[in-house]
């Protein structure tokens, strides 16, 4: 069973309304709405409040959705996260670096530093999604 109905019907054998749930778990009621339909998932703390509003245990709710489990280890594992911001980061130093580097012997072709250049700024757009997504 996956957790949208699992979690839904925890709330009805609760005899809470979404709204409810939302005002005690301090989210929007359309974000219980969202987890229910399985359009989003909610994180560890957010399940945890659940498991507790709705009396029931951690291993019940997610034993058995897939989806859930790996949704959560990809938003806990912060020792992949740490490596990917590092890795970004040390590319991007690495290249601005050959840039300086090699500004001189590049200089006089205008297409290849305007593709040294777009390769720097899309490395920077990638490290600048890299921090946010952290955050």
């Amino acid at each position: 069973m996956e957790i949208g109905v699992k979690l839904k019907d925890a709330r009805m054998e609760a005899g809470l309304t979404q709204e409810n749930v939302a005002e005690e778990i301090q989210v929007s009621r359309q974000t219980i709405s969202n987890w229910e339909n399985e359009k989003s998932y909610p994180d560890i703390i957010s399940v945890i409040y659940l498991s507790n509003l709705y009396n029931i245990s951690l291993d019940e709710l997610l034993k058995g959705d897939s989806k859930m489990i790996e949704h959560l280890e990809e938003s806990t594992n912060v020792v992949n996260s740490n490596r990917k911001l590092l890795f970004a980061i040390g590319v991007n130093v690495l290249l601005v670096i050959l840039f300086i580097l090699f500004n001189g012997i590049i200089s006089g072709n205008n297409y290849l530093i305007a593709g040294c250049a777009s390769v720097c700024i899309i490395s920077t757009c990638v490290l600048f999604y890299q921090i946010i997504k952290k955050i």
